[in-house]
């Protein structure tokens, strides 16, 4: 049977986006039995969202001892880093270890290293934001002519490895069954590339590979999209924001007839391939088992879209689809949106700030009456949505299975609400969680006070966000109230947004006690300026 493992703490995806850092995660398991398949890849941890590059430099001056006296290099750590060390000598059974978000780590590693020769049975390690330097990925390297069986290495979020990739990679040995490779946010260069491209053969195995956040990767690209015929199990590649080239992207595309089994494809915020993709024409539409596509701001252009109507409702299997952030197809769009029909497995549609228009809004709404299992849907900072909702209320009328819906800065008025308010008494919304209708200033306080009646039927409710536009503060309305009464009657709600509204003392008294006289526990996003 499983053990039960010394547990610190783990990485964990804190809101928003970004990471909090913790201390030891040191998990362990002593038995051949298999762990649930991994966390996806960068789409649902990022969907465009931006990452804030603020890592530190690290290994400023020397740690007190020479690389030579293994002994003395050993007998430091094990003061810094007790439990880890000793109990790893103990565990010769250990599945998994994370160290991540460890500091001190970094020009360490080689003492952490040294007992992994009697970890066989290792399969998962995680060092991320560890401060890694040159002489650790030497270390590691070595270690993994010895770790036989590790199938995850994450490294992500060190950026002193930069330039210094191939100290690693090139001591991987042939055929090593690792298959996820994670190395996000690292400041990877284009000779980094070079050098994973040179050395992708060696591990055929790799079925997830995050090379996100690294800008300056950009034409190394190149040379791995060339060598990608080795990985021909590929299921996940994410190449967010890697600053891919339009040569690249053409090499890439020619490398996805080598790659059916792709499940995920992420190439957002790569704003250099807009106006290329007819090189993906030839092959993006073979693979028939992609699950996700993220295109988020590719700065796809029209010709681009007249490519994509042909392609996307050829991908049978396709369950999340996220356009947002591409400004200029909106006036192309209708097209594609109408066609979507023919993706009965889409469970998540991103069109957030895509400039749609009348038509284009029309044909979704149409489109979207044959998604029966659609969760997901953001239609954010998309100004035709502004008292024509009632074109996609029809499909809501249907959606049971809707769980986020975003409506932010969409110009919506009393109207638009009062008719989501109606689909919600019929109980068609009964699985909504996250209501996203923040700036929509033209809301007026008779509106809000209607359509807080009638989120009482929302029962599995646990996000809503009303907030108002920082420039554009307003007094908050006698709403307030009947908002915090029908909070009451919604058991699963735990955070409210209402930034942007003035709030009087009585208003600020009321959210202060509301958790303490109910015996809740939400969270209100709140400014209490005057």
């Amino acid at each position: 049977m499983e053990a039960e493992g010394a547990k610190w703490t783990s990485t964990e995806k804190a809101a928003g986006g970004f990471f909090q850092r913790s201390p030891f995660n040191f998990f362990r398991s002593q038995t051949q039995k298999k762990k649930p398949s991994a966390e996806k890849g960068g789409c649902e941890q990022y969907q465009g969202s931006d990452y804030e590059e603020s890592k530190e430099e690290s290994g400023k001056g020397s740690r007190g001892h020479k690389m030579n006296d293994s002994c003395l290099e050993t007998q430091m750590v094990e003061q810094i880093f007790p439990a880890p060390v000793a109990i790893i000598h103990l565990l010769p059974g250990l599945e998994e270890i994370d160290l991540s978000w460890n500091d001190l780590i970094g020009g360490t590693l080689k003492s952490l290293t040294l007992p992994f020769k009697c970890l066989q049975e290792l399969k998962v390690l995680r060092l991320n934001n560890c401060r890694l330097t040159a002489t650790d990925l030497s270390f590691l390297g070595e270690a993994l002519e010895v770790i036989p069986h590790l199938e995850t290495l994450d490294l992500s979020w060190n950026t002193n490895i930069g330039g210094k990739l191939f100290l690693l990679i090139q001591k991987i040995p042939k055929d090593h069954k690792l298959k996820t490779l994670k190395v996000m946010d690292c400041s990877l260069t284009s000779e980094d590339g070079e050098s994973l491209a040179q050395q992708l053969y060696k591990i055929h195995s790799l079925e997830v590979l995050d090379l996100s956040i690294n800008k300056k990767i950009g034409y190394g690209l190149e040379s791995i999209a060339q060598e990608l015929k080795h990985v021909s199990g590929l299921k996940v590649l994410n190449l967010n924001r890697c600053g891919l080239k339009l040569d690249g992207f053409k090499h890439l595309a020619s490398a996805l007839q080598h790659l059916l089994e792709l499940r995920e494809l992420d190439l957002s915020c790569n704003k250099e391939i807009g106006g290329g993709f007819k090189y993906l024409a030839a092959h993006l539409a073979e693979l028939r088992n992609l699950e996700i596509l993220n295109l988020h701001q590719c700065c796809i252009t029209e010709e681009d879209m007249t490519v994509l109507t042909h392609i996307i409702p050829l991908l049978s299997s396709l369950q999340d689809l996220d356009l947002s952030l591409n400004k200029s197809i909106g006036k192309s769009s209708d097209h594609l949106l109408s066609r979507l029909r023919f993706l009965p497995k889409l469970k998540s549609v991103l069109l957030g700030n895509c400039s749609l228009q009348h038509n284009s809004f029309a044909s979704l709404a149409d489109a979207a009456l044959h998604l029966p299992e659609l969760e997901i849907l953001d239609l954010s900072w998309n100004k035709c949505v502004g008292g024509n909702l009632k074109l996609i209320l029809k499909a809501l009328n249907l959606g049971a299975e809707i769980k986020v819906l975003r409506l932010s800065s969409c110009s919506l008025v009393d109207e638009d609400l009062g008719g989501l308010g109606l689909v919600i008494q019929a109980g068609h919304l009964a699985q909504l969680q996250e209501l996203d209708l923040s700036y929509n200033n033209q809301i007026s306080d008779q509106g809000w006070a209607m359509f807080y009646q009638d989120i009482v039927g929302l029962e599995q409710l646990s996000e809503l966000d009303v907030s108002r536009r920082p420039s554009s503060r307003g007094n908050c309305g006698e709403w307030l109230g009947k908002l915090l009464a029908a909070l009451l009657k919604l058991p699963q709600f735990t955070e409210l947004g209402l930034q942007g509204w003035v709030l009087s003392e009585v208003q600020q008294k009321q959210l202060e006690h509301f958790n303490r006289d109910n015996e809740r526990n939400v969270r209100f996003d709140v400014w209490y300026g005057a």
